[in-house]
């Protein structure tokens, strides 16, 4: 125990001076710390965060997130080039499967991240964005063709959000239940967006079986198409799961703040406005 401490401690001192600003996250790690009993706060977009150990996440629409950081870093998630009627230029966007709802070929060259998720010229997308306050990963998993009989290898991210002490995952377009290399590469996430339509990613019992094994505290329910298919999905994970419905389209969240049990937030997509 004594040498693995030693070690871990010689690799943190080993990286970069703005690597060891983040506050470590524990996807990996051996032990987890126990949840604590406040619930998530809720919080608006672009305010400042008051607890420098905490994110904010706003989902936009159909698979787009925005992730915000007490130091000020903003990463989109599944960017397709609009966010809503905001000057916000994000600081990473990630772009998790090369489908026009998911992705543009035409980012603003003015941000300074753009992260693709799918394979290029037979190789798979590998990333490790260090920012100092967040890193970013990546876990690549194969896509189905039109017809479900071709398979795009590696088409497809699982993109891992470590920042203050949390690990956030964002499954994309999954199409198949990650394996074991894969469910080991994400480790332990807190958060993880989940696509629920049932259907163009995941079969839902499929789904279900993929969250309960990762058990991450909050699922965040992404990519449905209407009430009925959210409903369906809600009602899968209801025995396990608590549900609750936040009526809002952002939440803060920590790891002081994490539930006490499994739970499922429900977002309400909201296109981003600046603060006035």
């Amino acid at each position: 125990m004594i040498r693995s401490c030693l070690t871990a401690l010689a690799a943190l001192l080993a990286l970069p001076a703005a690597a060891q600003d983040r506050r470590p996250s524990h996807c990996i790690a051996i032990a987890e710390a126990d949840p604590a009993l406040e619930y998530v706060q809720l919080a608006g977009f672009g305010m400042p965060l008051p607890d420098p150990h905490s994110v904010r996440i706003s989902f936009v629409d159909h698979a787009t997130f925005v992730i915000e950081t007490a130091g000020g870093l903003r990463v989109a998630t599944d960017f397709t080039g609009f966010l809503g009627s905001t000057r916000l230029i994000p600081d990473v966007v990630t772009m998790n499967n090369a489908h026009q709802t998911h992705f543009t070929a035409f980012p603003d060259p003015a941000i300074p991240h753009v992260l693709e998720g799918w394979a290029r010229d037979g190789v798979a997308a590998d990333h490790h964005l260090d920012l100092g306050e967040m890193l970013v990963r990546n876990v690549p998993t194969d896509v189905r063709g039109f017809d479900r009989s071709v398979v795009r290898e590696n088409g497809n991210s699982i993109f891992v959000f470590e920042v203050a002490g949390l690990c956030i995952g964002h499954l994309g377009h999954l199409h198949h239940e990650p394996d074991e290399m894969q469910y080991a590469s994400l480790g332990r996430l807190d958060v993880v967006m989940a696509p629920v339509d049932g259907g163009l990613t995941l079969d839902l019992p499929t789904m279900i079986r993929v969250l309960e094994r990762l058990r991450s505290s909050v699922v965040i329910p992404m990519h449905w198409f209407g009430a009925q298919s959210l409903e369906r999905f809600l009602a899968g994970m209801s025995g396990e799961f608590v549900i609750r419905r936040e009526g809002a389209g952002h939440l803060e969240i920590s790891l002081r703040t994490l539930p006490d049990r499994p739970t499922v937030i429900v977002l309400d997509p909201q296109p981003l406005r600046d603060p006035e």
